[in-house]
């Protein structure tokens, strides 16, 4: 999912530029067709012939989340039931271009923001993905400062939205639901490998099914609750249910208190989506739903 605005791209990137790192570091890959160019918030993607493609990032901040994923994707995929975005080759800096990119396989599909994930069979599937990639991940995985984080970190972050939103959110609501989900006691056991941005527009639906989960620059050790959050963007009561039974682990068993804290990392990002969501009405509507989701389960 995209943030629209997204920020100003710190690289020039176009069809020629990217042809030319084709030629230069992947000949064999050269001649195929580039199709498809899109520009999201931090990477830019061509199409490249019929099953992959080339991403770029188009920030320096996105640039080691590249590397993230060259570094680690890789092992973790063959772990996973669903397909993910392994790079098959990388690339360096070159061309005139700064920094690693990455030819990925390309995934037939719609974004779960335009296909209901509110099925049993979508939240089973993406239950055992979580039940299978949440972990114990090893001493040198990556952190991050932002997610798999304990939940009262996010408390400034929060507050800061809060004044932005004005009326489109109940924001005496949220503050109170807010200060009861930050008391839930704290991720205690081994970090976990979490995907860190799972929302549904990282998650590719084909023919009602889900097919492939994308999108992990924002992969992480921590709590597992981060990912857990899905539940509320996505999902009604009672294929929640599914969905955490589905996502249970020794690593991870969705215990209440886990459960309580993705509700909390629910409303936090739901609250961020409202903040950031600017001019795309797809990406608030998915903000203020989250939101509502979190506050009819308050009591």
């Amino acid at each position: 999912m995209t943030l629209h605005p997204p920020p100003p791209a710190e690289a020039a990137i176009d069809a020629p530029l990217v042809r030319a790192l084709l030629r230069e570091q992947h000949p064999d890959l050269a001649a195929l067709p580039l199709t498809d160019g899109r520009a999201g918030w931090d990477n830019q993607v061509y199409r490249l012939g019929d099953t992959l493609a080339v991403r770029l990032p188009r920030r320096e901040a996105a640039a080691s989340l590249i590397v993230r994923e060259q570094q680690w994707l890789s092992h973790l995929a063959p772990h996973l039931p669903l397909p993910v975005p392994a790079p098959t080759r990388a690339g360096r800096p070159g061309c005139g271009y700064p920094w690693s990119w990455s030819i990925v396989p390309w995934f037939e599909g719609d974004s779960g923001t335009a296909a209901s994930l509110d099925t049993v069979p979508s939240a089973e599937a993406l239950g055992r993905f979580l039940r299978a990639l949440h972990q114990p991940a090893p001493p040198d995985a990556p952190l991050n400062p932002w997610r798999g984080v304990p939940l009262p970190s996010r408390t400034p972050a929060m507050m800061d939205y809060l004044t932005r939103l004005g009326t489109r959110v109940d924001t005496g609501h949220v503050r109170a639901a807010w200060e009861r989900l930050v008391r839930t006691p704290p991720w205690s056991a081994p970090p976990v490998w979490i995907h860190g941005d799972l929302h549904p527009g990282n998650v590719i639906v084909s023919e009602g099914r889900v097919s492939a989960v994308i999108d992990f620059g924002d992969l992480t050790a921590g709590d597992p609750a981060t990912d857990l959050a899905l539940a509320w963007m996505a999902m009604s009561s009672s294929t929640r249910q599914v969905f955490r039974d589905a996502a249970r682990s020794a690593a991870s068993p969705v215990d209440d208190d886990t459960w309580t804290r993705a509700r909390g990392w629910a409303l936090a990002l739901g609250v961020a989506f409202v903040a950031h969501a600017r001019s795309d009405p797809q990406f608030e509507a998915l903000g203020l739903a989250t939101i509502d989701a979190v506050l009819s389960e308050q009591t």
